[in-house]
């Protein structure tokens, strides 16, 4: 094995962030003119501290756009994927969706349509144009002008915490009704929360949101690999998946996820790249596509009342080896997407705090500074995909909000912690 410090000499790793204060402090990158609290740096992001992890946001899309942990080894990893600067995020227009929050409805609406009290709701669509549909044939996270393609409202800034602040009109892309939404996020002793909020105002809408995070628990460093297919995942509650077609718009069936399958992350963990030779992945995550974007559904209720935020109860365990770093997923929602970054192409950059920068002696660096296809895992926390058009299954409650009812509500801990076992305990 090649030696740890293939991530950058001693110096450079100095220059590129700045050195662990303490155990239990983590400094953003140098350069940065962050203070807690202070408002945004140079770079326009956003800083917040916890015990032992440290991270960005930024108003465009109420994205994270730096989350910085110390592995096993001890060196600072940065896991996201995103942008040295958060104006760049509005001008790439290539890689969207990086760590923001999709909205007002989050994944597929199958025809860019749905029915809510006998009335049909056409929205713009953004997905799979083909002839007579240049546009698509369905909406993928809210449209082509989606709440992760706009600018947030900071409402707080805190050492700790940020609330983020948007108002959707009525009309926009398409749905019906104002909604107002509150996205805030907080650190806490190697933990990152989520709290997101949003209230029909106007109309009867469905709301449905996510987080869409990049994850690379490597800190896109690993020396022996620049892909995440040596991670290993647990989906302990999701021995079921929401069937789709080849465009990945749902059925209407529920599919099992037999134990040995490729789908089978629930009777033990496995890594992501377990089956990748097994001619059943070929089509798993659409036509003629190789991975994973599917929506599992979490199964908690066979266990009688839960408390979501139990310590035993995470419904995603992701660990990387390599690091060391073991990534636990809590949330209220009770589906849970995965997507294996089957899309990349290695045309987007790896921010200043990632990646493999040459050997000790300036040698070129093992692999591109770009996310490869598979370079990456996205972990969606949410209801069930395209519920808004499946009525038998019972959603409408967690979907279809009407002014005056309790908000549509998401949360969430993503808790960190060093494992060094090869596979998850």
């Amino acid at each position: 094995m090649l030696v740890k410090s293939l991530f950058t000499s001693a110096a450079a790793a100095t220059a590129l962030l700045s050195s662990v204060a303490s155990a239990q402090t983590i400094s953003p990158p140098s350069g940065s003119n962050a203070t807690a609290g202070s408002g945004p740096d140079a770079d326009g992001k956003y800083w917040l501290f916890g015990n032992g992890i440290t991270a960005s946001f930024i108003p465009y899309g109420a994205s994270i756009s730096n989350l910085l942990i110390q592995d096993q080894y001890g060196i600072v990893r940065d896991l996201v994927g995103g942008f040295d600067n958060a104006t760049y995020y509005g001008i790439d227009r290539q890689h969207p969706h990086f760590g923001g929050v999709p909205g007002r409805y989050a994944n597929r609406i199958k025809n860019s349509s749905f029915v809510i009290d006998g009335t049909t709701y056409n929205v713009l669509p953004n997905e799979n144009p083909e002839p007579g549909h240049p546009d698509g044939v369905d909406t993928l996270h809210g449209g082509p002008d989606g709440w992760d393609w706009r600018n947030f409202t900071v409402v707080s800034h805190e050492a700790n915490s940020i609330v983020f602040k948007i108002v959707d009109p009525d009309g926009d892309q398409g749905f019906p009704g104002e909604v107002v939404s509150y996205i805030t996020y907080t650190l806490g002793d190697h933990t990152w929360n989520l709290n997101m909020l949003a209230f029909a105002t106007t109309k009867i809408t469905p709301i449905m949101l996510s987080s869409h995070t990049y994850w690379n628990l490597d800190g896109f460093a690993n020396n022996e690999t620049n892909l995440v297919l040596n991670h290993s995942l647990h989906l302990p509650y999701s021995g079921q998946r929401v069937a789709t077609d080849t465009i990945l718009i749902p059925t209407g069936d529920i599919a099992a996820n037999q134990p040995g399958s490729v789908n089978d992350f629930w009777s033990a963990p496995k890594q992501i790249g377990a089956n990748w030779t097994d001619p059943d992945l070929l089509g798993n995550c659409g036509y003629n596509c190789t991975g994973y974007d599917t929506c599992y559904l979490v199964n908690r209720d066979q266990n009688g009342p839960y408390d979501w935020q139990a310590e035993d109860g995470y419904v995603a365990r992701m660990h990387s080896p390599w690091s060391g770093i073991q990534l636990d997923v809590y949330t209220d929602q009770e589906a849970f997407q995965v997507y294996s970054c089957g899309g990349q192409n290695g045309s987007m950059a790896l921010k200043k705090t990632q990646g493999l920068f040459g050997g000790e002696n300036g040698s070129a660096p093992l692999f591109p500074r770009t996310i490869p296809q598979y370079g990456c895992v996205v972990l969606e926390v949410e209801d069930w995909i395209d519920g808004i058009n499946q009525p038998e299954w019972g959603r409408q409650s967690k979907q279809i909000f009407a002014p005056g009812d309790a908000p549509f509500e998401l949360q969430a801990t993503y808790k960190f912690s060093i494992n060094p076992a090869t596979t998850p305990v």
